[in-house]
């Protein structure tokens, strides 16, 4: 043992502890199987590649001719390499925008790829991406629109079968899928077999969503779903890539068409008392439309904005959905790549060596030697520094060995005991005196604070106020 080993040895001997070797009790509500892998996840794909690919538009109107769908070189393994390559661990489809058109060969409506010039009407885009998504590990998830502006029978009750059929299609053929997209773009003016007509329906019931979510559970017990107000993961509020800086995972969406102001705040904050879990997803787009446009190729987000979206959604507890919308050639543009690929490379020089793994972690107290500081730099995602119930503050002070420069702190909580943490800091020690470098509220899956580079031996990470006693599963400092 080391002197500064046997020094830190004999200075927990003085620290306040229990022989308390029970876990915490969770606090509720705490997330699903699927949601923890949900979280786990971090960064998905979203791609938007359907008829207003040609059209140049980013909501048809329903009366666009099949013919227009033609890809000339489309190669759904460029795709997936790509986003294998820049780190993505799931990829969202639009199956079917809000025109209508699928682009798989429904047998339940003809305004479809199998009416379109692509492989002479026997391609299957949602197929090959599937496949695509399979060879290169990425999960696979679906966009269905539940507003058809080319559908005869929509607003009417005859379409919500015609919808569900459609799902049944997509999950019996082309699963497993481990996300359904819907967002809340319902009703107004189509083309609707040729009404030509403005058709509202009342959303919280036309869909009759408890019995299709049901339906779909049924096929896909796993399955995670994304909606304004979920179930399963919730909008942020926004479309800019900003989680909320406080971002509580609960939520209560028996709230979200109450019609009160200030609905997108709540969205992107969360609610501290929610009932449910149902923490929140960040969609933006690489580019400034959803879909492809040739005269946005130019103004691509840069690597160092991905970088920024980064921190201001992973970083902020929620999971980054970036749209990467392919072109008319049907591939990924060579713009977007070079913005992936520079992201890539700065997450990974950037996050390369955590100074805190293995280090020695002093805890101010703890509930028992299985949930002691070191257990936050262990680097096992099971394991957690935990106080006993009744206390609801603490610190962590974390013993990088030598003096190092540091910019960024990762704080983790167990979020299968809940999310609990109201606010923190963060310290380094310099001169011998504590200098706070951060400061934050929520924690949850993952919070990232980044702070002007500051030389220091220690990081001291103080939980202000706690809903009940913390539980970080995880500290890392770069």
């Amino acid at each position: 043992m080391t002197a500064l080993g046997f020094i830190l040895f004999c200075a927990s001997l003085l620290i306040p502890q229990s022989k308390n070797s029970v876990p915490p009790p969770p606090l509720y509500p705490v997330p699903s199987e699927s949601q923890l892998a949900w979280h786990e996840m971090e960064q998905n794909a979203f791609v938007h590649f359907t008829m207003n690919t040609f059209t140049g538009r980013e909501w048809g109107e329903g009366d666009e001719s099949p013919a227009l769908f033609n890809p000339t070189a489309f190669d759904a393994g460029q795709w997936a390499r790509v986003f294998h390559e820049a780190g993505f661990k799931g990829v969202i489809l639009t199956c079917k925008h809000h025109d209508g058109f699928c682009l798989w060969p429904s047998a339940y409506n003809e305004h479809s790829v199998k009416n379109s010039p692509y492989k002479n009407g026997r391609g299957d885009i949602v197929r090959e991406v599937a496949e695509a998504c399979k060879r290169y590990g990425l999960k696979f998830g679906v966009y269905v629109s539940p507003w058809d502006r080319n559908h005869a029978e929509y607003g009417r009750a005859a379409y919500i079968d015609y919808y569900r059929n459609q799902l049944r299609e997509l999950f019996a053929d082309y699963g497993p899928v481990f996300e359904m997209w819907f967002d809340g773009a319902n009703g107004g003016s189509g083309y609707y077999g040729g009404a030509r007509a403005t058709r509202r329906v009342p959303i919280q019931t036309y869909y009759e969503w408890p019995a299709t979510l049901e339906l779909v559970q049924s096929w896909n017990p796993n399955i995670i779903f994304f909606s304004d107000g979920g179930p399963g993961v919730r909008w942020c509020g926004n479309e800019r890539g900003l989680a909320g800086e406080t971002n509580w995972c609960t939520f209560s969406n028996d709230t979200i068409y109450a019609g009160k102001a200030g609905i997108e705040e709540v969205l992107n904050r969360g609610m501290e008392d929610g009932n449910k879990w149902i923490p929140a997803e960040v969609d933006v787009s690489i580019r400034p439309g959803w879909f492809y446009h040739s005269e946005e190729d130019s103004l691509v987000k840069s690597s160092q904005q991905l970088f920024e979206l980064y921190l201001s959604s992973v970083g902020r507890g929620s999971t980054l959905l970036l749209n990467v919308p392919p072109d008319r050639r049907g591939l990924i543009h060579e713009n977007d790549i070079a913005s992936l690929k520079g992201w890539k490379h700065m997450l990974d020089w950037e996050f390369r060596t955590n100074l805190a793994l293995h280090a020695q972690a002093e805890a101010s107290s703890f509930r028992g030697e299985s949930y002691a500081g070191p257990m936050a730099t262990d680097g096992k995602k099971e394991t957690y520094w935990a106080t006993d119930d009744s206390v609801k503050s603490g610190h962590l002070v974390i013993d990088l060995g030598k003096q190092r420069t540091v910019k960024y702190v990762v704080l983790q909580e167990y979020v299968r005991l809940g999310q609990r943490v109201r606010s923190f800091t963060i310290e380094a020690q310099r001169n011998g005196a504590w200098e706070r470098v951060a400061v934050g509220t929520t924690v949850g899956y993952k919070r990232i604070l980044r702070f002007d580079p500051v030389v220091t031996g220690r990081i001291r990470v103080t939980i202000v106020d706690a809903k009940a006693c913390p539980v970080i599963s995880n500290v890392e400092v770069y």
